[in-house]
């Protein structure tokens, strides 16, 4: 295992979190999920701090969470009222906030810090899980309104250069995000177009036979996939997926494929 003192460069993690907070109220369809979150947890080392991009936060310039105590935004709704009590009173972190800033910056990305934002259920819902005792500093990292796929690896590729040893980079949305498609039968017909997605969402993550500029063109392109409509009618879910690769530049070391609420999702970690 690598020393943990000397560990600068980010571990990067891109998880699909699931629905609102039915991981956390013992839904059925999530046990996996949570099972396979908590196996990743037990694989890479304790990190001394998270950045997490959250599918849940769209700024017009990148925002950051840069209080010292942030509160937590209850960001889903008709759910039952103990989905409204959950806490998960991690700390922020103010100078990574600021050093996060800095850098995008430095990059020519416009950027803001926000001392007032709370964490959305991005954070909380798969922390809470992976990290209970909630005793990690926390910071989170908004979305560009317009989700332009390019702007979001530039942003990760600024986010590379951060200097903060043990870090853990966290890009949380979901591979399949198709609200209806949740909800509706599953049929042979959607069942393959989840699939083929899925399969191109592997190979352009893990395949090493993928140099970096065509790994790049494939997620700025992703429109492209099969049936990426269809798993995506707007890509939100997917953004912080890009956020990640512009971090890592390279193919994923491990990926993990698991079913959430009947719809075959994924899990990636460089």
């Amino acid at each position: 295992m690598v020393d943990e003192m000397q560990n600068t460069k980010p571990c990067v993690l891109f998880l699909s979190h699931g629905g609102g907070p039915l991981p956390l109220l013992g839904d059925a369809s999530h046990v996996e999920m949570v099972e396979k979150l908590h196996l990743m947890a037990a694989k890479i080392p304790k990190p001394a701090a998270i950045i997490v991009i959250s599918a849940h936060w769209e700024e017009k310039i990148p925002a950051i969470t840069s209080g010292a105590n942030p509160s937590l935004i209850y960001d889903y709704y008709g759910f039952p009222e103990e989905a409204y009590h959950i806490e998960y009173p991690c700390p922020g972190e103010p100078l990574l906030a600021e050093q996060v800033y800095k850098l995008l910056t430095g990059a020519g990305i416009a950027a803001r810090q926000d001392w007032q934002r709370g964490f959305d259920h991005g954070l909380f819902i798969p922390l809470k899980i992976m990290y209970p005792k909630a005793d990690i500093p926390c910071i989170q990292l908004s979305l560009i309104q317009g989700l332009d796929p390019g702007e979001h690896i530039k942003m990760g590729r600024a986010l590379a250069n951060l200097d903060y040893n043990n870090l853990l980079v966290i890009g949380s949305g979901f591979s399949f995000h198709n609200l209806p498609a949740f909800f509706a039968p599953t049929t042979s017909n959607t069942k393959t177009m989840n699939e083929a997605f899925e399969q191109w969402l592997i190979e352009t993550c893990t395949y090493t036979q993928i140099g970096e500029d065509e790994r790049t063109q494939r997620f700025t392109g992703w429109e492209h996939a099969p049936f990426a409509r269809y798993c995506h009618p707007r890509e939100e879910h997917l953004m912080p997926l890009f956020v990640c690769y512009g971090v890592a530049q390279s193919a994923s070391s491990e990926y993990i494929e698991l079913h959430i609420m009947n719809k075959k999702s994924s899990i990636y970690l460089w």
